[in-house]
């Protein structure tokens, strides 16, 4: 989801820096990975070497508002967890990892099974995604990211168990929208919480969107990205250069479908989607891939 990132990083940056040191943070935050081979897991051994990574500027679609048979020349699929897997193709599982699902049916869960764990502010009001009214959950702590881990990784278990080579997790972002409340550190070490959950059932992992983690994405074990208008916001270098191409980019204007065909067609994989991301067949449906 696209819902407003920072500024891009200097290329030149991405090519010094290398992989960071983990901060303190990141370093205590052991919880929550089970260990490949534990009861649960899906047998695969967790090695970096087993995960199957994605095909290099592959066509690929785009299919969280409801999956349908992809068109031909199609490679790769972004599906919902809750969707079967695309035959034949690299499927990625998206999952909404850092805020809740939108609707009323999502956040009574979410309050019913784990009330401690959504974002309130002072004053005990829960923290919402206002674009999108999604509650932020609470990352904010090792305790909680560890008992979220415990959750969002079942989700992960699922998608490797459904048949997925990859994991989305989204809104990597939501610390920028929790009125100062969660920090870029959270993010970083709930990220690395989901990583390895990923790893351990031999998934690759994502980084969605979010050019001011690009530095730190070995830290957290991202293999690839997923972005959504990296040409409108003048990202699309900056991704491509941390992972050797391997970025699928969603566009959902045409002309910034156009300039990202024409400036990083063969090197990045670009998909020009209507913004409802709607099944094939309904009105307002639109796929394009340059």
């Amino acid at each position: 989801m696209r819902t407003g990132v920072g500024g891009a990083l200097l290329l030149a940056l991405l090519a010094l820096l290398g992989p960071l040191a983990a901060c303190s943070s990141d370093a205590a935050d052991q919880g929550g990975a089970r260990p490949s081979g534990s009861p649960g897991s899906s047998g695969s051994s967790g090695s970096r070497d087993a995960i199957r990574l994605p095909p290099v500027n592959a066509a690929f679609d785009y299919q969280l508002g409801g999956a349908y048979p992809p068109p031909a020349k199609v490679r790769a699929v972004s599906r919902d967890r809750g969707a079967a897997p695309a035959p034949g193709r690299y499927n990625i599982c998206y999952v909404n990892a850092f805020q809740a699902q939108p609707g009323k049916d999502a956040a009574r869960w979410w309050q019913r099974e784990h009330p401690d764990l959504i974002l309130r502010d002072q004053k005990g009001r829960t923290v919402v995604d206002e674009g999108w009214q999604e509650p932020l959950l609470d990352i904010s702590t090792r305790d909680k990211r560890s008992a979220l881990a415990q959750v969002v990784g079942a989700w992960i278990d699922g998608c490797a168990k459904a048949g997925f080579d990859a994991v989305e997790p989204d809104n990597l972002d939501s610390y920028e929208r929790s009125k100062g409340l969660l920090t870029v550190d959270d993010a970083v070490a709930f990220a690395r919480l989901l990583a390895r959950r990923a790893h351990a059932e031999g998934l690759a992992i994502a980084q969605k969107n979010t050019t001011d983690l690009l530095e730190r994405r070995r830290t957290i074990g991202f293999d690839f990205a997923v972005t959504e208008e990296c040409a409108r916001y003048k990202e699309c270098g900056a991704f491509e250069t941390a992972y050797d191409g391997k970025v699928f980019d969603v566009e959902y204007a045409v002309k910034d479908f156009t300039t990202a065909c024409r400036s990083r067609g063969k090197e990045l994989s670009v998909t020009l989607r209507d913004r409802d991301v709607l099944p094939a067949g309904e009105d307002g449906h639109v796929y394009r891939h340059c």
